[in-house]
C-alpha cells in the first residue's frame, strides 16, 4: 500500500468527499502504555496494572489511554496520504471526537480515512479529514472524530 503524495492545493481537492484510505495495523502493547503513563503522569491501574486489570477491570486487561490511541494518528495518518512541498502543518483541531471502544493491550489498530472538505484559505489550505481507528475483529472503531489540518505550501 502506498500513500497518496499531495504536493499543493489543487492536488488535495481532487480527493474532496473522498475515501483516501487505510493504513497498516499497529500493535498497541504495554510498554507503548506503561511509557505513555509516564509521559502524561497518568497511571490509573486500568492501564498500567495488568493483574489487577484482570480481577477488578471490566475487560479483563489492560487498556490503552483514550489519548495514547490519538497520538498515534501523526503515524498512522503518513501511511495514508504524505503531504510534499511543505513550509508548515500545523493540527489545527479535533472536531467531534469520540471514544468509541477501548482498546485493550496487544490489540491492533488502524487508521481510515475521508477528505471530508478542504478549502483555500488566501493560501493556507484547511483539509478537514474525518477519522476512524478501527480495532482488528471488533465491530466498533476506538473512535471516530473529524482531524482539522493547517496546510501552508512553498
Amino acid at each position: 500500500m502506498n500513500p497518496i503524495t499531495i504536493g499543493s492545493f489543487e492536488e488535495f481537492e481532487k480527493f474532496n468527499g473522498q475515501e483516501l484510505g487505510a493504513s497498516s495495523y499497529f500493535r498497541i502493547t504495554q510498554q507503548q502504555i506503561n511509557l505513555f503513563a509516564d509521559a502524561t503522569h497518568d497511571h490509573q491501574w486500568i492501564h498500567t496494572d495488568p493483574e489487577r486489570a484482570k480481577v477488578e477491570g471490566a475487560f479483563g486487561n489492560t487498556i490503552a489511554h483514550g489519548y495514547l490511541t490519538l497520538s498515534i494518528v501523526p503515524h498512522l495518518w503518513d501511511q495514508i496520504v504524505q503531504v510534499k512541498n511543505l513550509k508548515m502543518m500545523i493540527n489545527y483541531g479535533i472536531e467531534s471526537l469520540r471514544f468509541a471502544n477501548p482498546v485493550l493491550v496487544d490489540s491492533e489498530v488502524r487508521l481510515v480515512a475521508k477528505l471530508k472538505n478542504v478549502a483555500n484559505l488566501r493560501g493556507t489550505v484547511k483539509a478537514e479529514v474525518e477519522v476512524k481507528l478501527e480495532i482488528k475483529d471488533q465491530k466498533k472503531p476506538a473512535f471516530t472524530g473529524v482531524l482539522v489540518f493547517l496546510y501552508h505550501f512553498n
